[in-house]
């Protein structure tokens, strides 16, 4: 029996670092993808920031399902550094996550390296044009 076409959310099952990012989305692992992403040690995962053009509390469940994995949450917030929202600092806190937000640009940069590194990182990554 044919099911037809099955849609899952966007997905890579392993750590990869980020080999270029631009026109709207990334690419890794011989990949691309359109649209912003979350890198976690479970892998990395499409995402769209339910408070654009930032990263809120609505956004980090998929973060908190991973905190005891992650040290360092990286947040590219697009071309423009924005300070992230208070509430979403007390909660990351709460998991003993420092957060590090930075443009999109320096966030991949900067990713790669700890990765490279071998260390408890995590980025949260807006695309940008």
């Amino acid at each position: 029996m044919n099911k037809g076409i099955e849609i899952r959310d966007a997905h890579f099952p392993g750590r990869a670092p980020i080999d270029a990012y631009g026109n709207g989305g990334f690419r890794f692992a011989d990949m691309s993808h359109r649209g912003s992403i979350f890198c976690l040690p479970s892998g990395i995962y499409g995402w769209e920031p339910k408070t654009p053009p930032l990263l809120g509390v609505g956004d980090i469940d998929r973060i908190i399902a991973e905190a005891d994995q992650i040290e360092i949450l990286l947040v590219g917030t697009g071309t423009d550094l924005r300070r992230l929202p208070e509430d979403l600092r007390a909660v990351l806190r709460e998991y003993s996550i420092s957060a590090d937000p930075m443009s999109t640009g320096a966030a991949v940069r900067t990713y790669n390296v700890l990765l490279a590194e071998e260390r408890a990182v995590a980025a949260v990554l807006i695309a940008v044009d």
